[in-house]
């Protein structure tokens, strides 16, 4: 059992049993000083299941790592609201447009700005309402706050941090068993 692997398993449970696109992963350049080889032979482990692994920022002293299922987050990002979102914040989605397009940019947004860029959100399966009631309101007066900040439907969000929960519980439990990540991860087609 890798510690690579467990931070996997750990914090990105949802985005490998299909719940949600696409979970972002910061690492130490200390304890992962070659992640970039790291997460190419994960890619190539978890390939045909459909999972990516991006390093979209090498930030002073971490990674930040985007280990999505490509299938899934190309769809949420063809949604015409996303579209109409990623628009507005200068991405590349005139037709034909590419997941890697809209991943570089969000790269080279993530290096250009102080923080995150707020359009992060839909890349991470947040609801569109959510992503946009926070660009709104500057992250302040939200609903609920619990895997992202809630501005809309707090029932629905409520139910999909209970799902989250509880996907992350039973994947660590399996993976204490020794059930490997390739065996906990799951086979999205969405395309």
């Amino acid at each position: 059992m890798s510690s690579f692997e467990k931070a996997l398993v750990y914090h990105c449970s949802p985005t490998l049993c299909g719940l949600k696109p696409a979970n972002l992963l910061s690492l130490s350049k200390d304890e992962y000083p070659h992640l970039p080889q790291l997460a190419a032979a994960y890619a190539r482990l978890l390939e045909d299941k459909g999972i990516r692994l991006t390093i979209l920022c090498s930030c002073g002293c971490r990674w930040l790592l985007l280990v999505y299922h490509q299938s899934m987050l190309a769809a949420q990002l063809k949604q015409p609201a996303v579209v109409r979102l990623l628009a507005q914040a200068g991405y590349p989605v005139e037709a034909p447009f590419s997941l890697e397009q809209l991943l570089r940019c969000l790269s080279r947004r993530l290096r250009q700005s102080e923080g995150f860029p707020h359009e992060i959100g839909v890349f991470l399966g947040y609801p569109l309402e959510d992503v946009i009631g926070f660009c709104r309101h500057k992250g302040e007066g939200c609903k609920l706050c619990g895997y992202w900040k809630v501005y809309g439907d707090e029932e629905k969000a409520l139910a999909l941090f209970s799902r989250f929960r509880k996907c992350t519980q039973i994947y660590r439990e399996y993976f204490q068993k020794g059930y490997s990540l390739e065996k906990l991860t799951v086979i999205q087609n969405n395309s």
